[in-house]
């Protein structure tokens, strides 16, 4: 049976706990056999934002811990957005375990018929719980918890993690403006809530002396949660923090960790993107000037790894509440980010392409004391939308007909290598990737004018890529000009075209303006 040996392992572990638990006088430990579920989501924050996991300069003591405890996916993936705001699909995916062609247009609506991971674990007994951003809709964020703590994301967005504008949870779904606050300091240094105003205005200029940062507020409020627990049923908390996503804020402490002289710039940094990618002006992009310097690139860099680190910090007083409450032996972790990040890659600051680092490439561990397997590492290719499937079999419950992934317990308990043979990414109706093997194709397109004329599409750009990812993971070598590679972007190229349909790669199951392969021949 599929996962069945994890499931096993999983069932040993809480049943060696429980017996711990009850020679030690808990009894209350002892009557709860299911473990609990912690889904830790990350936004914007890329593979190599976790030291161990891309060896880069960035402090994240706590993430690491997790690794080095539990078992790393080193090759999981977004399988792509049509939005600029990839962090919508890419949720979607979490939440319900569909791939990218099958969400409701762009993600932001789950429909009823899309059964979410909270559902799913509210039917099978759990109590569950949401703190943090949410990013789909009102109706589907109130059938998916029986409850939650503070929400971020309902409509208004001060773009400033010292001023967010947050709400508490509401059973209806009715999240207005109304209803949304502030937290800030008082004259006295106390923290206080205080309604929105008009004089609010959008822009990053808080600091620590304004407000408490999203990540402490977030972290504060699961420890809540998870210290205030007196019931017997199990649980599951969905956790999503803000950060890393722009701007890049921490307290000063954090920012004086990295002196952006110090920072090494990564290996595919470049001043600029050597073309058009065809969605390279927008909001992400503009967040620094071209060309992007080496100076330029070491701030942001350097911002970028303070706020990494300040949310590690974060992470651990969850960690630690889970100990202190004598939960920690029973719960299962998940750790993920929702997307990869330029920050100076390839010429690139934001996450609207599909390079791994740079766009796709996401951390994923599985960890915690209810999880058998520790300090194991795995290439197994894999994506967002599998792991709402993986936690299903590894805790022993059936995941929704709904949901489409594939569950990566039999590669957690070694039963397999692999799940998938290869991955197909997209990007709006700009680019495309197919990575199997050491090789990964990509390719763009671009139309003049984006729109179509009385049915006649006029001539625009197409540029390829060919990567070795395995010899060459920062895609710095472009392979397909030479002619000892012909052969192999031939291959690519026609199964590129077999997986979009395979998957239903088309304007008719996305919402976009045209389709990608409109332009593509």
């Amino acid at each position: 049976m599929k996962g069945k040996s994890i499931i096993l392992s999983i069932s040993l572990l809480v049943a060696c706990h429980s017996m711990l638990a009850v020679a030690n006088g808990d009894k209350h430990a002892s009557q709860q056999k299911e473990p609990n579920v912690l889904v830790i989501y990350t936004d914007d924050h890329r593979y190599s934002g976790v030291h161990a996991l891309g060896g880069m300069a960035v402090q994240t003591p706590h993430m690491d811990q997790l690794a080095h405890e539990g078992v790393v996916f080193d090759r999981a993936y977004l399988m792509g957005a049509f939005s600029g705001a990839t962090c919508v699909p890419s949720r979607a995916m979490l939440l319900t375990g569909r791939q990218l062609f099958t969400l409701q247009g762009q993600g932001h609506e789950i429909p009823e018929s899309h059964t979410t991971m909270g559902q799913t674990f509210g039917e099978a007994g759990y109590e569950t719980y949401m703190v943090g951003k949410w990013h789909q809709d009102n109706a589907s964020l109130a059938r998916s918890f029986d409850g939650g703590a503070t929400v971020m994301g309902r409509g208004v967005y001060l773009t400033d993690h010292f001023r967010m504008p947050l709400w508490d949870w509401q059973p209806d779904g009715n999240y207005t403006r109304d209803n949304a606050y502030l937290l800030t300091y008082d004259e006295a240094g106390q923290e206080i809530r205080r309604p929105l105003t008009k004089d609010d205005k959008k822009c990053p200029t808080g600091t620590e002396a304004d407000g408490p940062h999203t990540s402490e507020i977030f972290a504060r409020e699961a420890v809540k949660y998870i210290a205030s627990r007196r019931s017997r049923k199990p649980w599951m908390m969905y956790l999503a923090f803000h950060a890393p996503h722009d701007p890049r804020q921490a307290p000063k402490a954090y920012r004086d960790m990295y002196p952006p002289e110090t920072v090494a710039l990564t290996p595919s940094y470049m001043p600029q993107h050597p073309f058009d990618n065809g969605h390279i002006f927008l909001r992400d992009e503009a967040l620094a000037p071209w060309p992007r310097t080496e100076t330029i690139a070491r701030q942001q860099l350097a911002d970028y790894y303070a706020i990494i680190t300040h949310l590690d910090t974060q992470i651990g007083r969850v960690i630690q509440a889970l100990k202190e409450s004598g939960q920690y032996n029973n719960t299962l972790i998940v750790l993920a980010g929702d997307s990869g990040l330029g920050v100076g890659n390839h010429g690139l600051l934001g996450k609207q392409n599909i390079y791994d680092e740079d766009g796709v490439h996401i951390p994923l561990i599985f960890s915690g004391g209810a999880i058998s397997q520790k300090g194991k590492r795995t290439d197994a290719l894999c994506y967002t939308h599998d792991i709402f499937p993986t936690i299903c079999d590894l805790v022993g419950i059936d995941q929704p007909a709904s949901a489409n992934g594939q569950s990566m317990a039999p590669v957690i308990a070694g039963d397999t290598a692999q799940i998938r043979d290869y991955t197909y990414h997209a990007y709006r109706q700009h680019q495309r990737a197919y990575r199997e093997g050491d090789y990964k194709l990509i390719e763009y397109v671009r139309a003049p004018d984006e729109t179509k004329k009385e049915g006649v599409f006029e001539a625009g750009s197409r540029v390829t890529q060919l990567f070795n990812v395995v010899q060459d993971p920062w895609e710095m070598q472009d392979l397909s000009p030479f002619p000892e590679h012909r052969e192999r972007v031939a291959v690519m190229r026609k199964r590129l075209k077999e997986k979009a349909i395979e998957l239903g790669d088309s304007k008719e199951s996305v919402s976009t303006q045209f389709d990608y392969w409109d332009y593509y021949e």
